[in-house]
């Protein structure tokens, strides 16, 4: 399948189309059609126009365009951009403006990359239906009765309704695989520490990872190599261990061991399984081989992230108080009223719930009972994958054991909703890297997911290993949406 990011690249470099007349035809798709799918909560239109101008100067001069530049992209409401109100989609953070950008951004800004606007999420990225987003959740720009899926379900609205080239989302327990295996998209889940999480406001930092949102592969390893990068102002970074991966995309997997633990498969949909084993059956053709083994520890998974997610979001989500930035209650008697009554207006209601479960396992009497069980078991888990990556060089499994559901099926379903986290929280806990692409259809016409799963900072392995299925497939499990930019 052809980059999207390449084509345009050259199309401007060429003079076949100036990178103002690319942002503007973007900035008007998204006055037409963003209220279909609500995937933007906020448009930047001057500061798109006047990258694009700078950029077609540079063209004019003859300088050479760096790979992002003059891309039309999108980010998540909850990185960090100076000047631009960034609100996590939540009523608390309501007027609040960044003082300083996110080095992801300021590592794109170095390119020129063309800011859209900010795109929906699930309010403080928790969530996995983006409907808890206080502006109303992203619709899936294949069905809008159905939802993008979350926390990063407006940047995979946009890119998937051609609303921007590519994005970046935050992935915490899989809110970049999940939305991009409902939207038909590439999403990227870099290993932990591999891109900086500098100015990404937190929900569970030892388990938050920026990454990219794309049509296909090329482009996902494109801006995977732009933003993977050391930074000293995170303390968790590592940035980019091993040589760029856009150089070990097009290798042959021919040897390669691909490597499937039965527990991922427990309890998919039957369609979800089909589309799996003949992807499988692709992958053979290419000369993998395919390793099958136990993975008992995965069924652990699930508790472990929501007790030790919801226990760091208690800590991090302290700091919204109402009395240095944000939303803060109009009526009060005393600061201590004023702290509850911000909080208890500003938060909605499934943020409320993960602080209060997250408070509950760190007091005293349930730390060691449920906090302490669950660090313990996170350590298996860890060391479960160390063993499986003994046997294999990538992990093959499903990325959501469903397509998109209906709007409301939160609502009247929390507990299967969370199910649906049930495959892709693994790679979280134990800080791996994994890349969710499309492999087929359900009934209705909705795509299927699968994930690949990778040892730390393989990134290059796994996106080679993507990239091969993508090319024998001819790009056929890639649908655009009837909306948006088509060039």
């Amino acid at each position: 399948m052809e980059s999207r990011i390449k084509k345009l690249s050259e199309q401007m470099a060429s003079g076949q189309i100036s990178c103002l007349e690319l942002t503007k035809a973007y900035l008007e798709a998204m006055e037409k059609d963003n209220q279909k799918i609500n995937a933007y909560v906020r448009f930047t239109p001057e500061t798109a126009l006047e990258t694009a101008k700078r950029v077609d100067r540079k063209i004019a001069s003859g300088e050479p365009l760096l790979p992002l530049e003059g891309i039309p992209m999108t980010l998540k409401d909850n990185i960090s951009t100076k000047g631009i109100e960034t609100t996590c989609c939540s009523k608390i953070l309501t007027g609040y403006v960044p003082i300083y950008d996110a080095t992801v951004w300021e590592l794109l800004q170095k390119q020129n990359a063309v800011l859209l606007g900010k795109t929906n999420m699930d309010e403080f990225a928790m969530g996995s239906s983006c409907e808890t987003s206080c502006f109303g959740g992203a619709l899936n720009p294949h069905d809008t009765s159905r939802v993008a899926g979350g926390s990063s379900g407006g940047v995979a609205s946009a890119v998937g309704g051609n609303l921007a080239v590519y994005g970046l989302g935050s992935d915490t327990g899989g809110s970049i695989r999940q939305p991009a295996s409902f939207c038909g998209l590439t999403g990227l889940k870099p290993t932990y520490g591999a891109v900086s999480r500098y100015g990404l406001i937190a929900y569970a930092s030892s388990f938050d990872q920026i990454g990219p949102i794309t049509q296909n592969v090329e482009d996902a390893a494109i801006v995977y190599d732009t933003i993977s990068v050391y930074d000293e102002k995170d303390s968790t970074s590592r940035g980019k261990v091993n040589a760029p991966v856009c150089e070990s995309l097009k290798n042959s997997i021919k040897g390669r061991k691909i490597g499937i633990a039965k527990e991922y498969f427990n309890g998919i949909r039957d369609d979800v399984n089909s589309a799996i084993q003949n992807a499988i059956k692709v992958f053979e053709s290419l000369g993998a081989q395919i390793v099958y083994f136990d993975m008992p520890s995965l069924k652990y998974s699930l508790p472990v992230y929501y007790i030790l997610a919801c226990a760091e979001a208690s800590s991090n989500l302290g700091r919204y108080d109402g009395i240095r930035y944000g939303y803060k209650t109009a009526h009060y008697a005393d600061r201590n009223e004023m702290v509850c009554k911000t909080r208890n207006e500003g938060f909605g209601k499934e943020v409320k719930r993960r602080i209060l479960l997250g408070t509950y396992v760190l007091s005293a009497g349930y730390y060691d009972a449920y906090y302490k069980k669950a660090q313990n078991l996170r350590g298996e888990l860890i060391k479960a994958f160390e063993d499986a990556f003994q046997k294999c060089d990538v992990m093959l499994a499903p990325t959501v054991p469903m397509t998109a559901f209906p709007l409301n099926f939160t609502a009247k379903d929390a507990v299967e909703t969370y199910q649906t986290d049930i495959c892709t929280v693994p790679v979280n806990i134990a800080g791996l890297p994994a890349v969710s692409i499309p492999c087929g259809f359900d009934t209705a016409g909705l795509p299927i997911g699968m994930q690949l799963i990778g040892n730390r900072f393989c990134e290059a392995t796994i996106l080679n290993v993507a990239h091969q299925y993508e090319i024998a497939t001819d790009g056929q499990m890639f649908r655009t949406a009837e909306m948006g930019v088509k060039l």
